[in-house]
């Protein structure tokens, strides 16, 4: 991803350009065929376009424009080693005017000049334009025999949304070369005289000569002049020695009404829109290229993606969970909510019946509703219902089975399974997305980086109530993903484990949730923002450094109003959570790691006696305690009452939260 760029001095290009064509040379430069198509595109573009040499390209510019859409046309000049940068960051789309993956850009020009058949694509150069390619959102190409001679060479470029564009013209040009003519007869063939190998310009000359046809040799003249030619000839002769995607000067002579002479090399010559005696049909296609251009540029920088929300529940009424807020913050910026809940008996579902209904009020008293409430109370073993956005899907799980840790994971696999949208975000039902944080959750999906699947985002863990945050757990969780169907949740290969009754579990250093591939089992590779230096200074603000805890609190405040995250409040009511420890984390590592723990004194991380023994005012006592005396505790080892630092953010708590503590108190 583009750091953000310190220069914001002297750009070529306009802050309000919204597109940038890049190219070798304009017309301007050189009228040739490529230059005159761009130059027809931009002339007929419904936003400010500004326009940039290849050879002028660089980091500083791609970093400071990245939010604009790229046009790439002939890009010869433009530094390689940019590529793999604008194809990971930019959204951008190509205008293949030959074979730039051949370094003569003509595969038979390539033959020619090494005496073998052209090999680039399996060379350096080919692969690198082809990931150029693969990387862009669409593909222009001249003709079809251009776009499948491409496809047969890389086949992945097929999955691309390709598009037929042909050569383009603006709208005084087609009207010239269709305008009648003054009734002259026509005199004279027309051969092209072109210094390149490939345009032939030799043959072109012979079949004149050996036809006995009077020829005048066109090169290096004014444009209004050359087309003037065609308008009085009685031909055209063009026979390229390559392939040659789609001259633009056959179109014009056509048009001109000129004979042609053709040869196998000029690729466009058989498509139906120009193999036909039908002009005017020709005209209207031509008259049309714009139009197609413009609208599939339009559909992709207009396109705005989708996002599904999910998250899982379980009796979270008497766990006094958050997870209506949690569930509704999701609703306000996702475009549907998927809750898989396992099997809850204590109102659960009655809840997210009525949040539903909250949400959508459209749907209250309607019949469905009613059935859905009946069907909660027969208690069947499959419940699915949708109620606006809300999308609730209820699968039992036997919570008393030997390895029921390892179901959290397979839970949220389930729920992820029923998203639909373009983007999945997934929350545990006690985290929280703040509100000034919606727009910049649907922003980053817009900007997602390329080439990435999964990014992790931070997580604000409060400690005892608002005036601690947690520094002693890492500030980042896997959150924002796209859905695709090979991720999943579950445990990693490296650590998955079978127990004699061929149950799942897992060696420790998983809770079981990891984002994982749904084939090898391998963790998916994901971006985040949580570099090696920012630990550095975490682990030493943990052994006591002042400085670098504040150099820490500064760079964590600025992450969460730069970034999206959610605010965890897992230990945010510390008598609850030691609650929950006394009731159920025992039994869970049991589950999930296979690991024994009796309840003795000696394995009891949180007070000196039995779990059996702990009363409620010992655990009232103890998180009072930890509120005040310290920031936080990973209960891997007994807390000896050393203060373990934490930060405070400058962020307020998300207002949805308001309700929930004052039910709560």
């Amino acid at each position: 991803m583009f750091l953000n760029s310190p220069f914001q001095s002297l750009s070529p290009i306009a802050d309000d350009a919204e597109i940038i064509f890049v190219a070798d040379l304009f017309k301007s430069d050189y009228v040739g065929g490529a230059e005159l198509t761009t130059d027809a595109l931009i002339k007929s573009s419904p936003y400010k376009v500004a326009v940039l040499k290849s050879k002028d390209v660089n980091m500083q510019l791609l970093e400071q424009h990245a939010k604009k859409f790229w046009v790439f046309g002939n890009f010869a000049s433009m530094d390689a080693s940019l590529i793999p940068s604008i194809a990971a960051n930019l959204k951008y789309s190509i205008l293949e005017y030959d074979y730039k993956y051949c370094k003569y850009r003509s595969p038979e020009k390539h033959a020619e000049a090494e005496g073998h058949p052209c090999d680039c694509h399996d060379q350096n150069n080919g692969k690198l334009v082809s990931a150029f390619y693969h990387g862009a959102t669409s593909l222009f190409w001249m003709s079809k025999a251009q776009q499948d001679r491409y496809h047969s060479l890389f086949p992945f470029l097929v999955e691309k949304q390709n598009i037929v564009l042909s050569s383009v013209f603006d709208e005084k040009t087609l009207s010239q070369l269709t305008a009648p003519k003054i009734m002259i007869a026509p005199s004279g063939w027309i051969v092209l005289g072109s210094y390149s190998w490939v345009k032939g310009a030799a043959a072109a000359k012979d079949w004149c000569e050996t036809n006995k046809k009077k020829y005048e040799v066109v090169w290096n003249v004014p444009y209004e002049e050359m087309l003037g030619k065609l308008a009085f000839a009685e031909g055209f002769v063009y026979l390229p020695a390559g392939a040659d995607t789609c001259p633009r000067m056959v179109i014009e002579a056509k048009l001109s009404g000129c004979k042609l002479i053709l040869n196998d090399n000029v690729q466009h010559a058989k498509e139906s829109w120009f193999d036909t005696d039908d002009i005017a049909s020709i005209f209207e296609y031509l008259k049309g290229r714009p139009k197609v251009f413009w609208d599939t540029i339009k559909s992709i920088k207009e396109k705005k993606h989708t996002i599904s929300g999910y998250t899982t529940t379980y009796n979270c009424v008497a766990q006094k969970y958050p997870f209506e807020e949690c569930i509704s913050s999701m609703l306000d910026f996702c475009d549907e909510v998927v809750v898989v809940d396992g099997g809850s008996s204590d109102g659960t579902l009655e809840k997210l019946v009525e949040l539903g209904l909250r949400n959508d009020p459209e749907s209250k008293g309607s019949v469905l509703v009613e059935d859905i409430r009946h069907t909660i109370k027969l208690d069947k073993q499959h419940l699915s219902f949708q109620i606006g956005k809300l999308k609730v899907k209820r699968i039992n799980r036997d919570w008393e089975h030997p390895r029921f840790a390892v179901f959290d994971g397979q839970q949220k696999a389930e729920a992820r399974k029923l998203c639909k949208m373009d983007f999945c975000w997934q929350m545990d039902s006690d985290e929280i997305v703040h509100e000034d944080h919606y727009t910049a959750v649907r922003e980053l999906v817009e900007t997602f980086p390329k080439g990435v699947d999964l990014v992790a985002l931070p997580v604000v863990e409060y400690w005892g109530g608002y005036d601690k945050v947690r520094m002693d757990v890492n500030p980042w969780k896997w959150r924002l993903s796209r859905n695709l169907p090979h991720i999943t949740h579950g445990i990693p290969a490296a650590l998955r484990k079978t127990d004699k009754d061929g149950n799942l579990y897992a060696s420790e250093g998983t809770d079981g949730c990891d984002m994982i591939d749904a084939t090898s089992f391998e963790p998916i590779q994901f971006l985040g923002f949580y570099t090696k230096e920012v630990h550095a200074a975490r682990m030493a603000a943990l052994n006591g450094d002042g400085n670098a805890r504040g150099a820490y609190e500064n760079w964590f405040n600025g992450v969460i109003s730069a970034l999206p995250g959610v605010f965890h409040y897992s230990w945010f009511d510390l008598p609850r959570k030691i609650r929950t420890y006394k009731g159920y984390w025992g039994r869970h590592w049991k589950s999930l790691f296979d690991k024994t723990v009796e309840d003795i004194a000696s394995n009891n991380m949180m007070f000196d006696k039995p779990w059996v023994n702990v009363t409620d005012e010992d655990m009232n006592t103890l998180a009072a305690t930890l509120k005040t005396k310290t920031g936080g505790w990973v209960w891997h080892q007994k807390w000896n009452g050393q203060s373990v630092p934490h930060i405070r953010t400058n962020k307020s708590p998300p207002k949805i939260m308001n309700n929930f503590h004052k039910d709560n108190k």
